[in-house]
């Protein structure tokens, strides 16, 4: 894991950390871990004035507006119950944070997220959540095809497979950002943005 710099304009953008992923059998870390460690982040974020994202994923009872196309997996076919798609309480609840909603595996599409990222001079992304090699993997990808610096937090995520994770962590991400550990980003940003 290489962690080189935390540009001026850095933002944490959080990956469907909400009420209804929470009972998901986490790993390499459980959710429980990965939301304690992204509220940490978070917290140091606010602190500094740096914009908080928190991206829920969501979709209508009926299930008009999910994904469409055939795929091998069978989808879901219960309703979840009623706030599981709200984002979890060591998170929520700070006026100043941006939710985007998004109903696909990535945060970027059919979503104002890089509106809200260019209007604020946004330049690099640290990236939590869950799924590694789903949600946070489809983010991270479309963070640098849109160019942003990225940083991915690999103690603050998790996936229901460990090969998975561990084939987002070791083989993708450090083509397309530099990884870290909470404590490395916190450290970080104590030196860069005091």
């Amino acid at each position: 894991m290489t962690l080189t710099a935390l540009d001026p304009k850095a933002a944490l953008v959080v990956i469907d950390l909400q009420n209804g992923l929470r009972a998901l059998p986490g790993t390499p870390h459980t959710i429980d871990d990965v939301i304690t460690r992204t509220a940490r982040l978070a917290d140091a974020f606010r602190a500094r004035e740096l914009p908080v994202v928190l991206v829920r994923v969501t979709f209508s009872p009926d299930g008009s507006d999910a994904a469409p196309g055939r795929t091998e997996t069978p989808r879901h076919s219960h309703t979840p119950p009623v706030g599981w798609d709200e984002i979890v309480p060591e998170l929520a609840g700070h006026p100043g944070d941006i939710t985007v909603t998004k109903r696909n595996w990535s945060a970027f599409y059919g979503t104002d997220l890089d509106l809200h990222l260019r209007r604020r001079g946004v330049t690099q992304i640290v990236l939590t959540g869950v799924a590694t090699s789903i949600g946070v993997e489809s983010t991270a990808r479309a963070a640098y095809e849109h160019g942003y610096h990225l940083t991915l937090v690999t103690d603050a995520m998790a996936d229901l497979d460990a090969d998975a994770h561990r084939h987002s962590t070791e083989k993708i991400f450090p083509r397309i950002g530099e990884s870290g550990t909470t404590e490395d980003i916190l450290d970080l940003l104590a030196k860069t943005h005091a």
